[in-house]
């Protein structure tokens, strides 16, 4: 009869396993589970917080203590706090955004709940989205139009006022038009002719003959454009503030009017709607804290594509010569030490070698050879989106060229040799066989590239990236790609608005929505390349990466 081993003696007596290390893979899979909690759960904070930054609020009409007599406050409660005076008294405090901050100055304001007498919520009181100074909180009194004057509480007054709104859209859409298509075209011309000149290769009777019917045709342009805004102008809205100053609001700077209070919660959740669509087809105004974020969106997906056209084939090319070609020794050792030390380098020291080596002297020398004619003002020689997408490029290129590497190395060794029996060479055997079956690998590399490289905003500010583009890279003005043209970006906009803006409170909203906007656009090119990969892995089963 065998002798009986205690559980203590013999460590696999239950599983048939070594149970000494099991408090570590617990730990393990704790510190995961914290991780993904964490990674979530600020998801889902901006998610909200983003969210809410469209969902238009009840307006409140507080009337407040002071001394003697009785303030009125109107505007939003975005925050409630506490906070102890000096004898440690604690008192209850709701952040209130006022708007009209032309008339105001402050746009937000704290007030002590004790000090409240009445609140309320009047249908009256209305939000007007203005070009500049901000939203305002008006009780609105009358449209004045060339055809007349409509008084609120009139039949005809919310037919007057959205026309009103109609035709400002309209008409701005036709100055924004003429300002950057038309007058730019001639802008351009103009900059032409005066390098022709610079050059020689157009006489000056000639040049100044051409000059002068450029600076009518722009005069011409200019006129037209101050005529519409004159037009516009003729046609105001009319509206008091709670204290009972009266504002006035031209056809030209007004955006829309929404009746908070009013709106049950059909029309606010269509207003929501509509707010995120112009957030993200609209241009930013007053110092990016109004308007939307269409140049940010269109310049960050630019850039991170642009990246990745230039990183996928360098990458690529860099792994095969490693892993094929390269005789393995102490030289490929350090040489792929160097590629992953690459990748720990801060992303400032590649913004800094971007402006030195591709905008000063590679566009330098551009400039010097192919258009001297525009010196002093450089074309190349500048920061903009090709210099940025190239810094970028150089800076995920260790993660493309591991990736690479370990798919190829993933492929079957039979493949090959089974390529190679069949008569193809070498190079036909990498081309036609392993790189195929090694494309959902790489694809790896490339979609982690892109999620590095579209956050980034470091090294950004050095070589391309501004707070406000006049222009957008590709547009439809010839030569339509332009790529030594300054872009926006989400990344540097969420930090130009937490940072930067002259109104930090106001710029809050904007943050997160800007920080959602981020997420989901990394988001999108991944899921696409993720798509890619997935159909590329379903062809090419044999690659066991």
């Amino acid at each position: 009869m065998k002798p009986v081993v205690s559980d203590s003696a013999n460590p696999f007596s239950t599983t048939g396993r070594s149970r000494a290390g099991e408090p570590w893979v617990w730990l393990a899979a704790a510190g995961l589970a914290l991780g993904v909690v964490m990674a979530v759960g600020l998801f889902l904070l901006i998610l909200v917080k983003g969210s809410a930054s469209f969902w238009p609020g009840r307006i409140e009409l507080l009337e407040i203590r002071n001394g003697e007599s009785v303030e009125k406050v109107a505007g939003f409660i975005t925050r409630e706090s506490e906070r102890k005076d000096q004898d440690g008294k604690l008192h209850e405090e709701i952040q209130v955004f006022q708007g009209n901050k032309d008339l105001i100055g402050e746009a937000f304001r704290y007030v002590d709940r004790a000090l409240i007498v009445k609140s309320s919520r009047p249908e009256s009181l209305v939000r007007v989205e203005r070009m500049e100074h901000g939203p305002a909180i008006l009780k609105l009194v009358a449209v004045e139009t060339p055809e007349g004057r409509v008084d609120a509480g009139e039949a005809g007054f919310d037919a007057a006022l959205e026309a009103m709104e109609q035709q400002s859209a309209a008409m701005r859409a036709r100055v924004m038009r003429i300002e950057r298509k038309q007058i730019g075209a001639v802008s351009r011309k103009m900059q032409v002719l005066e390098g022709g000149g610079r050059s020689g290769s157009i006489g000056e009777a000639e040049r100044d003959e051409r000059r002068a019917e450029l600076q009518q045709e722009f005069e011409a342009l200019k006129s037209e454009a101050q005529k519409i805004d004159a037009e516009l102008a003729k046609s105001r809205l009319t509206g008091t503030t709670v204290d009972g100053r009266e504002m006035v609001i031209s056809g030209d700077k007004l955006v829309g009017v929404f009746e908070s209070n009013k709106a049950g919660f059909g029309r606010r959740l269509g207003e929501m709607f509509h707010r995120m669509w112009c957030f993200l087809k609209d241009d930013p105004r007053e110092a990016n804290t109004e308007g939307g974020v269409f140049p940010a969106i269109f310049g960050t997906v630019v850039m991170t594509l642009v990246m990745s056209l230039f990183v996928t084939p360098l990458g690529v090319i860099a792994a095969i010569y490693l892993r094929e070609y390269a005789r393995q020794g102490m030289l490929v050792r350090i040489v792929r030490i160097c590629v992953n030390n690459l990748a720990g380098v801060p992303s400032i020291v590649f913004g800094v070698f971007g402006l030195a080596f591709f905008v000063y002297y590679v566009g330098g020398n551009i400039d010097r050879w192919f258009f001297a004619d525009k010196l002093p003002t450089p074309t190349y020689g500048t920061p903009g989106i090709l210099w940025a997408s190239l810094t970028l490029a150089i800076l995920t290129l260790p993660v493309v060229i591991v990736a690479t590497e370990e798919a190829l190395s993933a492929v079957p060794r039979g493949v090959r040799e089974a390529a190679l029996a069949c008569g193809a060479s070498k190079w036909q055997a990498i081309q036609r066989v392993v790189l195929p079956a090694s494309l959902p690998g790489i694809l790896t590399g490339v979609i982690l590239a892109m999620a590095r490289g579209a956050g980034e905003v470091a090294p950004l500010m050095l070589v391309g990236v501004v707070k406000l583009a006049p222009s957008l890279p590709i547009d439809d003005i010839a030569p339509f790609i332009h790529p030594e043209r300054k872009f926006m970006h989400l990344g540097f906009h969420i930090y130009d608005l937490g940072f930067q803006s002259p109104d930090a409170e106001a710029a809050i909203p904007m943050v997160y929505a800007t920080a959602l906007l981020l997420i989901l656009v990394v988001v999108t090119l991944n899921l696409a390349a993720i798509l890619i990969r997935n159909r590329l892995k379903k062809r090419f089963a044999v690659s066991s990466f």
